[in-house]
């Protein structure tokens, strides 16, 4: 299984781009966020690659990041929900704002996306909303840099273990303090955050 490319690129279209990496050319499916930071033809790329093998084809797509790509794998889960529809949502969503959205049952943010109506982004946020633990948590979510299976850092990640301690469920208290820290700035304090979470989950 390919689960990475680095080479020069050769031609690149509309959600596609194709790697020449020692003179075999790997065609790539990638979101528009992902091609708009490959350099032009020429120049050198590295993607992170998920492969899917079919019955009648095999598949490479690519990724400017491993948030990218773990989020990728984790839309295709939901029902309803295919490859296409995948790299759309993360066109338009990076893997922070898609945390966020998630967190914070936000599913405006992912009509944006095309194929996605007000039905599928529910069910998105729904099967997701217990699994962004898993993602890295970025500046947009929290205030803070993550790495998969970390907890939040700083202030916002103080809040949410606060309000863990107080009995809420992780999901329902990442999904407060992110709505919080949205409201709030990034300059709010754990004091704040967390006297503004509770008052989101008491709504």
């Amino acid at each position: 299984m390919i689960a990475k490319l680095k080479g020069v690129i050769d031609s690149t279209g509309q959600g596609w781009a194709v790697i020449d990496v020692g003179g075999v050319g790997y065609h790539v499916f990638a979101s528009s966020r992902t091609l708009g930071r490959l350099p032009p033809s020429g120049g050198s790329a590295s993607l992170v690659v998920e492969t899917h093998v079919r019955e009648d084809h095999i598949h490479l797509y690519g990724f400017a990041e491993v948030a990218e790509r773990d989020w990728f794998r984790l839309l295709c889960n939901v029902q309803g929900v295919g490859a296409k529809t995948a790299l759309a949502v993360l066109g338009v969503c990076g893997p922070s704002e898609l945390t966020q959205a998630v967190a914070a049952q936000d599913k405006a943010m992912l009509t944006r996306a095309d194929g996605v109506g007000p039905k599928l982004a529910q069910r998105i946020v729904y099967e997701l909303k217990d699994k962004v633990g898993g993602i890295a948590i970025g500046a947009a979510a929290l205030g803070a840099t993550g790495t998969p299976g970390d907890a939040p850092a700083g202030a916002g990640g103080d809040a949410v273990s606060a309000l863990v301690h107080l009995g809420y469920g992780r999901s329902e208290a990442f999904g407060a303090v992110a709505n919080a820290q949205r409201k709030l700035g990034e300059g709010a304090t754990t004091e704040n955050l967390i006297r503004a979470g509770l008052k989101e989950l008491s709504q």
